[in-house]
């Protein structure tokens, strides 16, 4: 009877042993805004154990962008995929905080418009759905009108007609042209809207960006590493894998099939290779805040984005020969 008793404590410890690593995993939240293409690689990241074999147990929220910045600095947070938000609270708040990856190097904006309109010239006079008048994308398409003799303070009307809404106006005949997402897109040309314009063609501009806490990078720099790691091998992932990208974003989004499989093949090229954009694209990115803020001065890209993380996660990969 005495040995039996003996035995039970060293029973109990070795049960109690597998779970110290999940006992101790970092938790790490990121909240994103949508369930846009690009976000795709944290999900991948999660379900395919990139992030369970770095120590981190990766929690996905959803949060307007506003919201989830004052989370990030209220510490609820440790990351948030608003990135240009970021940008801009980075740029009038001064908050400390980073952008620290770009999913893509061009803009997944588009301006869609009436059958009539056949050229950008043609919008002199016309009213424009935007996704607000104050937005980055709004900005961008103003930057580039003078490149067509146009004035975009005074020879069109931008219009804010809701979350979600641009292509839905432009459809019902409430506007002449539309600033429109990916979705939006297809929904305008399916139902016999033009394509006018492609902005990532067009502009030198980063999309798909996350920013993270200054504090949480500083605090704990391994578990930045990890997360950024697990979010590379993600990002590579999904380059080569296209049936089961489709099929994660199928199930993430709830979209049909058919229109992810559309999605992956119009965007897949404007993925980075490494989740950083050069110092070109990031001044751009900062000149465009500023004529959001209406700022004297741009901020230096220095003050406003970190990819460190991800250039050394690139490395690491690279130099392990890691492929999906």
């Amino acid at each position: 009877m005495l040995g039996k008793l003996m035995l039970r404590p060293v029973i109990v410890l070795v049960l109690t042993i597998p779970n110290a690593a999940i006992i101790w995993a970092a938790d790490v939240t990121i909240a994103l805004p949508t369930k846009s293409f690009q976000q795709i690689i944290f999900p991948l990241a999660q379900e395919r154990g990139y992030m369970k074999e770095e120590g981190i147990d990766l929690k996905i929220t959803f949060m307007e962008p506003t919201p989830s910045i004052q989370a990030m600095m209220a510490d609820s947070i440790q990351l948030t995929g608003s990135g240009g938000s970021a940008l801009v609270a980075i740029a009038r708040g001064n908050i400390p905080a980073k952008v620290v990856l770009a999913v893509n190097d061009r803009v997944h904006q588009w301006i869609l418009t009436r059958p009539n309109i056949t050229s950008v010239k043609d919008l002199k006079g016309k009213q424009i759905a935007t996704t607000g008048v104050a937005s980055v994308a709004t900005f961008m398409f103003k930057n580039l009108l003078p490149k067509y003799g146009l004035d975009g303070s005074k020879d069109v009307v931008f219009t804010d007609p809701g979350v979600g809404n641009q292509a839905v106006a432009l459809m019902s005949g409430a506007v002449d042209a539309a600033i429109v997402s990916v979705e939006q897109r297809y929904a305008g040309l399916d139902n016999g809207m033009k394509e006018l314009m492609y902005l990532g063609n067009e502009v030198k501009n980063s999309w798909g960006t996350t920013a993270a806490s200054e504090k949480f990078m500083k605090e704990q720099p391994k578990v930045m590493a990890g997360f950024m790691r697990a979010t590379l091998k993600a990002l590579r992932l999904i380059k080569r894998d296209r049936e089961g990208t489709i099929a994660a974003f199928t199930k993430f989004s709830g979209l049909p099939q058919a229109t992810v499989t559309r999605l992956y093949d119009d965007l897949i090229s404007t993925f980075t290779a490494n989740a950083t954009v050069d110092e070109e694209t990031q001044k751009s990115d900062l000149a465009v805040i500023r004529q959001v803020l209406d700022a004297k001065e741009a901020l230096a890209p220095a003050r406003a984005f970190d990819f460190s993380f991800a250039l050394d996660a690139d490395r690491q990969l690279t130099k392990a020969g890691w492929k999906p």
